[in-house]
């Protein structure tokens, strides 16, 4: 199995842990899933890094526009946040309802809703 092929497997096998946990979502396929809020995630964190290296940009309510996005496309389950701290992943979930998913986390405890793979 090649890189690429790698890859492909571990986004769907995200995917699908992504539906369990958000059955409302089922609407999009478990790639296609991913696919969505992998663009939400690359917006939200490209926001964090601005907010840190320029002092005059607000973008609160942008990024709240994302994070409302993200839990339509998710529907009811787990409420996702935007981790505001340009070091690591934007898109997550608390650590108390990420700790009984079988899900990506952080050191901290929280739920990742876009891993690199």
């Amino acid at each position: 199995m090649n890189k690429k092929q790698l890859q492909r497997e571990n986004i769907l096998k995200h995917g699908f842990k992504l539906q369990r946990i958000y059955p409302e979502s089922k609407a999009f396929g478990p790639v296609e899933l991913c696919k969505k809020l992998h663009r939400h995630e690359v917006r939200a964190r490209r926001m964090t890094e601005e907010m840190c290296n320029i002092v005059d940009v607000d973008h609160d309510s942008a990024l709240d526009r994302i994070e409302k996005k993200v839990n339509e496309i998710l529907g009811s389950g787990p409420h996702v946040f935007i981790n505001r701290d340009p070091r690591g992943y934007a898109l997550k979930i608390s650590t108390e309802d990420a700790l009984h998913l079988d899900i990506h986390k952080d050191w901290g405890g929280y739920g990742i809703i876009c891993p690199e793979f």
